[in-house]
């Protein structure tokens, strides 16, 4: 039970690292604030050093980790691509980052509730990675 929550977690947290790399690429060519590139492209650098940890994590358990849902993938393409067409501002860009990390910290979460019976590397992983997704909210309020 403690190896299936643990790879379980594990993959949750490899998808949605995935996930939060993708919206921040998708978003950063259209910031024009240099404070809020900034905090995007360090946010990103923590993702990308975090999924470095869990697809470490994930091997010892010859895991290939998770793609985040072509449906969720699908979804947030859309929205972005959609409001930043109409509206090509840093006020947008931080809206929907927001967005993003609002829904990954509520994600992962869950998930921690859910795979409760694994190991302690691996929550902690989560719990990282969703205090990296609430201190980019909170950091690029001023712009929403």
């Amino acid at each position: 039970m403690i190896e299936q929550d643990t790879i379980k977690l594990l993959r949750e947290c490899d998808a949605g690292v995935k996930m939060g790399v993708k919206s921040i690429d998708e978003t950063l060519d259209y910031v024009q604030n240099n404070d809020l590139k900034q905090n995007l492209s360090d946010c990103k650098a923590k993702h990308e050093e975090l999924q470095d940890e869990i697809q470490t994590s994930l091997a010892k358990y010859h895991d290939d980790g998770k793609e985040p849902s072509m449906m969720a993938k699908g979804m947030s393409w859309m929205k972005t691509n959609v409001k930043l067409t109409a509206d090509e501002s840093d006020q947008t860009v931080a809206d929907l980052i927001t967005d993003g990390c609002n829904m990954g910290v509520k994600t992962l979460n869950k998930y921690l509730n859910q795979y409760e019976a694994a190991d302690e590397n691996s929550k902690d992983i989560a719990k990282r990675l969703i205090n990296i997704e609430q201190d980019l909210a909170m950091n690029i309020r001023s712009f929403l």
